[in-house]
């Protein structure tokens, strides 16, 4: 309904610029000057589409300023600090959990890592199943910060969904202005006023398409950044917190050492001494 009546109205004023051409046409011909159409800069236009076309300019700004703020938050650097990854391996390779529990939990070592495998380490150490209890634990604890995550991303899509939707409240103002404009004014004001008010419709629909677009475009690039750096992460996590499931690297050394031979019988008895692991 609002296509056709925009087509009607879109009509209405080619045909007053039709008229409105002929009079300068004519008094050129008479030896008249016709004027010249000046061009609106980009300001101009906006400025056209009056107190909604503000209002989506200052959402265009909250746009710019989500998207900075979430390449900041999804930066590997961001999400697991340098030297995290080899500090905590380092300790937990030594069974120096309480140690890792610390590191984890110093407010300079603050990052997404530090906090997943330090509720993990927690329950690991009050748990008496150990890591078989960690892991859910890391899971609920990285679904936490995966939400703080996409609400940025979150706030991106609202932000694409609500531009195109008040783009169409200023189209319809617009043409609710043209239509009182129709029925008020007469002779050439009327096809002035008609065509500033075609200008407020189309602008806001302009500026609202402009927002959205982008808008969806990162929320799309967004979301896919999310998903395989937090899936980087959380394979970290569990290779970090899979150590302890690991045989200490003293329990090896042990195990690598031979064991002793037996010792000698006494001489005389006609015995032969026997070599470790064989038998009678």
């Amino acid at each position: 309904m609002i296509q056709s009546l925009t087509g009607e109205i879109v009509m209405f004023v080619m045909l007053q610029a039709g008229n409105a051409a002929a009079t300068p046409a004519a008094a050129g011909a008479a030896g008249g000057v016709a004027p010249i159409l000046e061009s609106k800069s980009l300001l101009g236009y906006i400025a056209a589409g009056g107190f909604v076309a503000v209002v989506l300019l200052l959402l265009s700004a909250l746009a710019v300023g989500l998207v900075i703020a979430n390449g900041a938050m999804l930066r590997k650097t961001a999400l697991a600090k340098p030297g995290t990854t080899n500090s905590l391996e380092m300790l937990l390779r030594e069974r120096k959990v309480d140690q890792a529990i610390a590191f984890c939990r110093a407010a300079e070592n603050d990052c997404f890592l530090t906090r997943v495998l330090g509720a993990g380490l927690a329950k690991a150490r009050s748990s008496q199943f150990g890591v078989l209890e960690a892991k859910p634990v890391m899971e609920e604890a990285g679904r936490r910060e995966a939400d703080k995550l996409d609400r940025v991303t979150y706030a991106i899509r609202v932000v694409a969904d609500l531009a195109p939707m008040l783009g169409l409240l200023g189209t319809v103002i617009g043409i609710i202005k043209a239509f009182a404009t129709i029925g008020g004014a007469e002779g050439a004001s009327r096809s002035a006023q008609l065509s500033a008010n075609m200008s407020e419709a189309l602008v806001n629909t302009a500026l609202g398409l402009a927002i959205a677009i982008p808008c969806l475009m990162c929320h799309a690039f967004f979301k896919r950044q999310t998903e395989a750096v937090l899936g980087e992460l959380a394979d970290t996590a569990d290779r970090l917190i899979s150590i302890l499931q690991q045989p200490a690297a003293g329990v090896r050394q042990a195990a690598a050492v031979p064991a002793a031979p037996a010792a000698a019988a006494p001489a005389g008895n006609g015995s032969v001494p026997l070599a470790a692991g064989a038998t009678a």
